[in-house]
């Protein structure tokens, strides 16, 4: 009997702990958003980005300068790609932008690259729906 009492106690304990880490962690998270250095949320990245939409972004990237994007080859037949292509070539573009653009003074740079890169790099994210990167 006791065997018995002392089981039904340790299974409501492991319950009774698992629903307040449950809880716990709900109030914590916000789904998919999180709050940035502001007051606005930012929304998690897609899992995936249609072709076109990064075709897009690599011409805007290509236009304004970035060789890693003129040299990247468009995507074609494919209905989704994954979200990590978008974010590489962001990524690269981001790191070529600000090497590029080192000796700027720091008046006319936002995030260490000039602003037109900064401006094309934001631009080509949004083309894609990414936020992060």
């Amino acid at each position: 009997m006791k065997l018995l009492v002392r089981a039904g106690l340790t299974a409501a304990a492991a319950v009774t702990v698992a629903s307040a880490s449950a809880s716990a962690s709900a109030a914590v998270g916000t789904g998919n958003a999180r709050m940035a250095a502001g007051t606005h949320t930012v929304a998690a990245n897609p899992k995936t980005i249609k072709p076109a939409a990064y075709n897009q972004a690599r011409s805007i990237l290509a236009n304004a300068g970035s060789q890693t994007a003129a040299k990247s080859h468009p995507i074609h037949g494919k209905d989704d790609v994954a979200v990590g292509y978008g974010t590489s070539l962001l990524a690269a573009a981001r790191d070529e932008f600000r090497q590029t653009d080192a000796g700027l003074p720091a008046k006319d740079k936002r995030a260490d690259m000039s602003i037109p890169h900064y401006n094309a790099i934001h631009s080509a994210a949004n083309a894609m729906g990414i936020d992060r990167w």
